[in-house]
């Protein structure tokens, strides 16, 4: 289970005051509002680091960081991540998951056959789509439905499917 979840990642510089503009990656952008820091990660470097703003533009967020007080320094963060911690990250419902804990599960039939590893999750206007790595074959796209999905086990890394017909032929 991933410890930081990511909730956003670094577009560009936004003016020249530092502020940087983030494409959210979680369900919610107004949760930015609520937080008091952010990890940044850039290739191989961590670093954690205070909001000292945002805005909220269409569908991108806007920070102010601290410390990040020119375009030059905010043009250097393009392309980092933004994470927090789990403990800061926003409650789930029942039947919610973290795609941090989504990728890299493996996926089961209800006859225990192992299928693969889920290796992306899609958003789609209708459901989320997983993504299944299947060993020398195509990948495997499941719905993210209750017909298709029996059960998810965070703890044991491990998801239970319904291969609807058409999905696979086994």
């Amino acid at each position: 289970m991933n410890q930081m979840l990511r909730v956003g990642a670094v577009i560009k510089p936004h003016g020249i005051r530092g502020e940087i503009k983030v494409w959210p990656t979680t369900d919610d952008p107004y949760r930015f509002d609520e937080l008091s820091e952010i990890i940044l990660v850039k290739g191989s470097s961590e670093k954690r680091i205070g909001i000292s703003s945002v805005k909220h533009f269409k569908n991108i967020v806007i920070l102010g960081l601290s410390g990040i007080d020119t375009v030059e320094s905010a043009e250097a963060l393009r392309g980092a991540d933004l994470y927090v911690d789990r403990e800061h990250a926003a409650p789930l419902s029942e039947g919610e998951y973290y795609i941090g804990d989504i990728i890299g599960m493996d996926v089961q039939d209800e006859e225990a056959h192992h299928l693969g590893t889920i290796s992306d999750v899609i958003d789609t206007a209708a459901n989320d789509v997983y993504v299944v790595k299947l060993a020398g074959r195509r990948d495997l796209l499941i719905p993210a439905i209750k017909q298709c999905i029996v059960n998810v086990d965070v703890e044991n890394n491990l998801m239970t499917v319904r291969l609807l017909d058409g999905l696979m032929d086994l």
